[in-house]
């Protein structure tokens, strides 16, 4: 009996350690099959008192009064799948007639409670199934991300959500998005996060930077091309206007429409060429737009409008061509001008950092995901990187970013530095790098990336 007692006592140890200092080992050793149980033993009851229930149906009833048995008792959703996870488990749910997906997801906050869940969010499979998502534990935390990751091109992990899933910044669904966020939000953290996800790939990263360039010169091997003041950022953006013009008249030398050929054949974008033919696409990231959007003279103003004009273009024009923009600031509202506007409707993919007013989240949100504008001011000051994240589908979840240092951006980028593209269109704004340093010695956060 006493071995017994020692080896519980040491079980519960280990439970209440591994709970406090590694939640996801807790939650697959112990957590999952407790979870599981209680959610099994307690779900009719749960589901009757969240009135997710249907009366029983009339032939049911005729058929027991004809038998002279009871009553039937209401009936809960069919349960199809339990699938536990490394964040918590997954419910795929059998809707009953009458019962709506909306249903399920207007319960959630009640079902989280009553199952002693973290977090509940539903969405819907097919007609009449739903998938319930229950987090053990707040993921949010102490992000880790998954070790297996569904690779596809042109498609970056960047944050987890806080339902356990990846989330994907897919250039191919969402062309262009928008990132706000305030000081020391976690707004950089997430650009580092992008550019190390794309330094692996066969992209070329063209940046913007008007901070005299602090946060991607440090990257700049891995960039084709880098301005780091609005006059270069200009230039930098009439070449890109005309390398996108090029590339349409390569797709319509190429298209081929006759008669005789058949619909798969056509193309009408980069991805539709031969591989030979297909021109490398490219991530155009500017830092802080409003720093290209400021002026303070008729000069400064003319070449602001300029500049937002070829955004504009970009935005509109860019994404057959293979460009695609991700555009970062504190702020995008009207106060930064005329086309400011009609620059962030090209916007699709919207992510939200802690902001300082409700403004700044309407920004954001309020023409595609009014629900999330309440949720991007509440995210509180001590947890950076925590962001918000919708598009013009309306929908819109919290993620976090994995603490990545500008250190570990830069050896990703350099790592990759083989795979820079060299665009002749690009070629003057190239930047110029000297040759890598030994690995014995240590390079600082500050050290110049230019030669």
């Amino acid at each position: 009996m006493t071995g017994f007692t020692v080896a519980l006592v040491l079980v519960v140890a280990a439970a209440v350690i591994l709970r406090w200092r590694r939640p996801a080992w807790y939650w697959l050793a112990f957590g999952a099959a407790l979870a599981a149980a209680r959610v099994l033993v307690r779900y009719a009851s749960v589901m009757d008192a969240c009135g997710l229930t249907v009366p029983p149906s009339r032939w049911r009833l005729a058929l027991a009064r004809m038998t002279n048995r009871p009553v039937p008792e209401s009936r809960a959703p069919r349960i199809l799948r339990v699938h536990p996870t490394r964040t918590g488990l997954v419910l795929r749910l059998k809707l009953r007639p009458g019962q709506d997906a909306f249903d399920v997801s207007a319960a959630s906050d009640r079902l989280r409670h009553s199952f002693g869940m973290y977090g509940v969010t539903s969405r819907e499979l097919r007609s009449g199934v739903v998938e319930v998502r229950m987090t053990g534990y707040d993921v949010l935390k102490r992000v880790q991300m998954p070790v297996k990751i569904d690779p596809a091109p042109m498609r970056v992990p960047v944050a987890l959500r806080e339902d356990g899933a990846v989330h994907y910044r897919d250039y191919h669904a969402v062309p262009h998005g928008l990132t706000l966020g305030a000081t020391e939000s976690g707004k950089s953290v997430y650009q580092r996060n992008l550019v190390a996800g794309l330094a692996p790939m066969d992209v070329a990263l063209v940046g913007i930077d008007c901070k005299q360039g602090v946060e991607l010169f440090p990257l700049a091997r891995r960039f084709s091309a880098l301005a780091d003041n609005p006059d270069t950022a200009l230039e930098l953006l009439d070449a890109l206007v005309s390398h996108m013009e090029d590339v349409y008249q390569l797709i319509r030398a190429e298209q081929r429409i006759t008669v005789n050929v058949p619909d798969a054949e056509i193309a009408a974008d980069i991805w539709d060429l031969p591989d030979h033919l297909r021109p490398v696409p490219v991530v155009v990231l500017v830092d802080e737009v409003a720093e290209l959007a400021l002026f303070a003279t008729k000069d400064e103003e003319k070449r602001r409008d300029r500049i937002i004009t070829a955004l504009i273009r970009l935005a509109q024009l860019g994404r057959a061509a293979g460009i695609y923009l991700e555009i970062c600031g504190q702020r995008f509202g009207s106060e930064l001008g005329k086309g400011i506007t009609m620059l962030r409707a090209q916007l699709t993919g919207r992510t939200a950092h802690r902001v300082n007013d409700e403004s700044s989240a309407n920004m954001a949100f309020g023409d595609i995901a009014p629900d999330a504008v309440l949720a991007a001011i509440q995210i509180p000051t001590e947890t950076p990187g925590i962001a918000v994240t919708g598009d013009s589908s309306g929908g819109w979840a919290r993620i976090r970013a994995p603490h990545t240092s500008l250190r570990a951006a830069v050896n990703i980028c350099n790592r990759h530095a083989d795979r820079t593209p060299d665009l002749p269109v690009l070629a003057a704004f190239r930047p110029a790098v000297g040759s890598l340093a030994p690995a014995s010695e240590p390079l600082t956060k500050a050290a110049p990336a230019t030669a």
